[in-house]
């Protein structure tokens, strides 16, 4: 690329969200932004924004115009799909966006919580592949007493017929009486994980909800409720699994 090339990288920065290109100006003048791995000092730095891989801090800047990125609050009854071939309620009944998405995963029909939309296909399918381990954490309604050991035993591994399953953490996040509510935290994605670990060793799922998805959290997102992710939560779903 000559030097009369390409965008000026504080320009593609702002227009990706950074921040004004003054403080774009300061962060490459601190030495805080590297383009292709190269670190990079230089205001008059020309790039091109569908190609350049640009980090600011260790976090990546996704710089493409036509990627988009999404969470939505999957409702409890709603299938995990764009449409369903059986007429039942699909994400699509939720998504107001033009552009052609994909859900990054699936949640039971039955577990309400977050999801994920993108039609960037390498991070969904790093997302979604066991070998980068990006952690799901839930929330789920079970009945008590609850024993002492039972995240124990949750993160030693249970014996299911597909294999062993581990929880990577446990707690206790809300108890009333014999409803308890647990948080639990896995790495896998196995059809009705959760539900099938739990029911394992005894205690079936009255109500089950996603809340994160590696770096991203539900928050306050309610039930149907879709929003795009800042430019930091795509850095850290970048940073999740090596991009």
């Amino acid at each position: 690329m000559s030097e009369n090339e390409g965008v000026r990288l504080q320009k593609v920065m702002a227009e990706a969200g950074i921040g004004s290109r003054r403080h774009c100006e300061e962060l490459i003048g601190e030495g805080r932004v590297t383009v292709n791995g190269k670190k990079v000092f230089r205001f008059g730095e020309r790039v091109d924004p569908d190609r350049a891989v640009i980090h600011v801090d260790g976090r990546r800047v996704e710089t493409r115009s036509e990627m988009r990125y999404y969470m939505i609050n999957k409702p409890r009854g709603v299938v995990s799909t764009m449409a369903d071939e059986r007429g039942r309620k699909s994400l699509a009944e939720y998504v107001e966006v033009p552009e052609r998405l994909f859900h990054v995963g699936r949640l039971d029909t039955d577990t309400e919580g977050l999801i994920l939309l993108t039609n960037d296909g390498e991070l969904s399918h790093r997302l979604t592949h066991p070998s980068y381990g990006v952690f799901k954490t839930y929330l789920a309604e079970i009945h008590g007493p609850i024993p002492r050991d039972l995240g124990r035993r949750l993160k030693a591994g249970v014996t299911l017929e597909d294999g062993l399953a581990k929880a990577d953490k446990f707690r206790i996040f809300d108890q009333v009486g014999r409803r308890v509510l647990v948080e639990i935290t896995l790495h896998e994605g196995r059809k009705h994980i959760v539900r099938r670990l739990l029911k394992e060793v005894g205690f079936p799922v009255q109500q089950l909800a996603r809340v994160e998805f590696g770096p991203i959290k539900l928050g306050q997102l309610k039930p149907g409720g879709m929003r795009a992710l800042t430019v930091r939560e795509v850095g850290e779903l970048y940073k999740a699994v090596g991009l």
